[in-house]
């Protein structure tokens, strides 16, 4: 039975590359190109290894991991994400789910850097993973503990910004005093 790989990228060049670039064997690659035909074809084929562009039309990257990240039996298909903004996909996807869950891969890129991300995806893909419904329930706990605790800090920062807050005014008004002192010897 061959490896599937699924390719979901709104580039045609993209997923030619990407199948170009996979090593030579038992591998059955298919082909979204966007994110609806994607997930579509993941709960059809169910792949062993999902390549995702993260910025597409009618239903991007970050739509699709959501989507799998929601349902534990797709959750343990090896990820890599591929874009070439890797600063939008750290500020949509945080850590720790960043560097923990998926693999990612910044466009253009290389064989070896497929290669590497693919076998490290594959690695990241065998971790346990907090149960959403874990996660949900320590939340409150946690927060509650920190209210007490927090409350005395939380005063302690106002107090930092307020004072802050003055000393910005004051430099404002020494650099409005400034331009203005400029602009008299200018004339």
């Amino acid at each position: 039975m061959a490896n599937k790989i699924l390719v979901i990228d709104d580039s045609l060049s993209v997923r030619k590359q990407v199948q170009a670039m996979l090593p030579k064997g038992n591998f059955q690659v298919l082909e979204a190109k966007d994110g609806q035909e994607g997930l579509k074809l993941i709960n059809q084929e169910r792949p062993n290894l999902i390549m995702l562009d993260f910025l597409m039309p009618k239903m991007g990257g970050l739509e699709v991991y959501k989507q799998l990240q929601s349902k534990p039996e797709l959750q343990k298909i090896p990820l890599v994400i591929m874009s070439g903004r890797r600063e939008e996909v750290i500020e949509k996807i945080p850590e720790p789910a960043f560097n923990k869950y998926f693999e990612f891969i910044l466009k253009p890129f290389e064989q070896k850097d497929l290669i590497a991300g693919i076998q490290s995806a594959m690695k990241k893909s065998k971790l346990p993973r907090e149960a959403p419904a874990k996660a949900a329930a320590a939340a409150p706990a946690a927060a509650a503990a920190a209210d007490g605790a927090g409350a005395a800090d939380i005063q302690a920062l106002k107090q930092q910004i307020a004072k802050m807050q003055g000393e910005i005014d004051a430099l404002k008004k020494q650099q409005a005093q400034i331009m203005a002192f400029i602009k008299s010897k200018l004339k």
